[in-house]
């Protein structure tokens, strides 16, 4: 005899419409909602920002201190050429902006909008 299995326990059910309807009202509030594409473009090369540990680094001790390159190499171990390149990136994403002040540099974030998307994304690591 074949095995009845239940629909709603199957794991691939909320991947799939059951129905097949459309819920056209839904679907016309949503698109009023949604940003034009070409800012989801714009947002989803923001994020791509925070898809690199070193970069995500840089940003973290951005967002405790203004600071030149000589000390995110030495805080980071790493070599000057690759935190000035992604230095170089951040800065023409507008996340980072740079100060001189006589021969040094000292970068800090562009605004509070990078450090909140930082917490944000930790406390959702962290949760339990």
């Amino acid at each position: 005899m074949p095995t009845i299995t239940d629909p709603t326990k199957s794991s691939n059910t909320l991947e799939t419409c059951m129905t097949k309807g459309i819920h056209r009202d839904i679907i016309r509030a949503v698109r009023k909602a949604m940003p034009d594409p070409i800012h989801l473009y714009d947002l989803a090369d923001l994020f791509k920002l925070f898809g690199d540990s070193t970069r995500l680094g840089i940003l973290w001790a951005l967002s405790e201190s203004e600071m030149c390159v000589c000390d995110l190499c030495a805080l980071l171990q790493m070599k000057q050429p690759a935190v000035s390149h992604q230095l170089k990136n951040l800065k023409q994403s507008r996340v980072v902006k740079a100060r001189r002040d006589g021969k040094v540099v000292y970068y800090s974030l562009d605004d509070e909008h990078i450090r909140k998307l930082l917490n944000l994304g930790m406390e959702h690591l962290l949760e339990v």
